[in-house]
């Protein structure tokens, strides 16, 4: 059942953990938040407990947390990679949200310049996932290194390059530029 208390403010880290502004139907403005009626809500077995405990913003304020929801979370992705949620909510409370938005903030620039400058396709979910796994010193050289290599190239040779360079640092990183086959 839909609570209707239910809204979110904050857009750039959900409550569970995902960097809501990194996903790819929030990039592509079919996201209209996490609240009352919305399909991320309706699908969520985590938002309704929010309101159970007090109305918390973030699930790592809850004494319970993290609890048998968060079972096995990393394992299945939807649209945006559920693998660093509790890894980013675990950040997002030792840094603090504001150092951790101005992260995302950073994160959220490079991603506009890849889907502006790469994009081909169906591209941009690709690199949603890959700046949502990788850390933002990787991405900064990638980014460099790929303005500079690619002034020459068509769009489609620019998309194909940057992407091969995303793909070799996940193998570097041990991170698979993969979603992982949902259960949703």
């Amino acid at each position: 059942m839909i609570n209707k208390k239910f809204k979110r403010a904050d857009l750039l880290l959900s409550l569970c953990g995902l960097n809501c502004s990194l996903c790819p139907m929030f990039v592509d403005e079919r996201c209209s938040g996490c609240h009352e009626g919305s399909l991320c809500y309706q699908a969520c077995q985590i938002a309704p407990c929010s309101i159970k405990h007090g109305n918390i913003d973030y699930c790592f304020e809850c004494k319970e947390y993290p609890c048998d929801k968060y079972d096995d979370i990393e394992l299945y992705d939807s649209l945006i990679t559920h693998r660093n949620q509790k890894k980013d909510l675990e950040k997002a409370k030792t840094i603090g949200i504001e150092n951790y938005h101005k992260e995302q903030l950073e994160k959220k620039e490079m991603l506009n310049h890849l889907l502006n400058r790469y994009t081909i396709a169906d591209r941009h979910i690709f690199f949603c996932l890959a700046v949502n796994l990788l850390e933002v010193d990787d991405l900064k050289q990638i980014l460099k290194k790929s303005d500079e290599s690619t002034k020459d190239m068509d769009l489609k040779q620019k998309s194909d390059y940057i992407k091969h360079e995303l793909d070799e640092l996940g193998k570097k990183r041990n991170i698979i530029l993969k979603l992982n086959a949902g259960r949703y």
